[in-house]
């Protein structure tokens, strides 16, 4: 009988941590809300999750002490960050008039321009809210077990990550321009939608980290 996987949550007070948190458990996870250091250092793989303004969000990080965590924990074990825990792992975002993040990644955090236009002509509204597409996923890879091309999630979000390396684009969005929808880099997965707000695509993209063995 194989091990349940260990999965840390990280709690710094601004994530959405019961439906994530149930939507792991729902695919086999043993799920641990925490910032505990020791009790991050002792699971299996991390999850990072996020919601709320980003200034809000890197100073919740830093007093619960999530930023240093998260830099030691993707030095040595799975980590998986969705929406603003995607943007926090950049070195700057443009909302709050500039607010500086954790800078794991190159690149920024840019704000949707509301003059583009959609495939109907019509100007895109901001926040960029409910179901979209994503493409151009790499399907040998295990993460993306059971996802089809062109497969809906759920987005909430008014800006978007620009990495400075292209070749870490695991997955794009069309919403008035083409933007990073997710991140892969060795062993950190990152999502700028929700998988836990995504139903059977959501679901089957959780077990998929659950199940990732690298």
């Amino acid at each position: 009988m194989s091990r349940t996987t260990k999965i840390a949550l990280l709690d710094y007070g601004m994530g959405n941590l019961h439906s994530a948190s149930k939507a792991l458990a729902a695919v086999g996870a043993d799920v641990s809300i925490t910032n505990d250091p020791k009790v991050v250092a002792a699971a299996d793989k991390v999850f990072f999750p996020g919601v709320g303004a980003m200034r809000d969000c890197i100073a919740g990080m830093q007093e619960a002490g999530i930023d240093e965590v998260i830099r030691q924990a993707i030095f040595n074990k799975p980590v998986m960050a969705i929406c603003v825990g995607m943007q926090a792992l950049f070195g700057q975002s443009a909302e709050n008039g500039g607010t500086e993040c954790l800078g794991v990644l190159d690149g920024s955090v840019e704000a949707f321009d509301p003059t583009w236009k959609d495939e109907q002509g019509a100007t895109i509204k901001v926040p960029h809210m409910g179901w979209n597409t994503i493409n151009g996923m790499d399907f040998a890879h295990p993460l993306w077990n059971g996802i089809e091309d062109n497969a809906h999630f759920y987005f909430v979000h008014s800006y978007y990550c620009a990495p400075a390396d292209s070749s870490q684009v695991a997955a794009v969005c069309d919403y008035g321009q083409p933007f990073c929808a997710s991140i892969l880099q060795d062993n950190l997965f990152a999502t700028q939608f929700h998988p836990e707000k995504s139903h059977t695509a959501g679901l089957q993209l959780l077990k998929n980290f659950v199940d990732w063995n690298i």
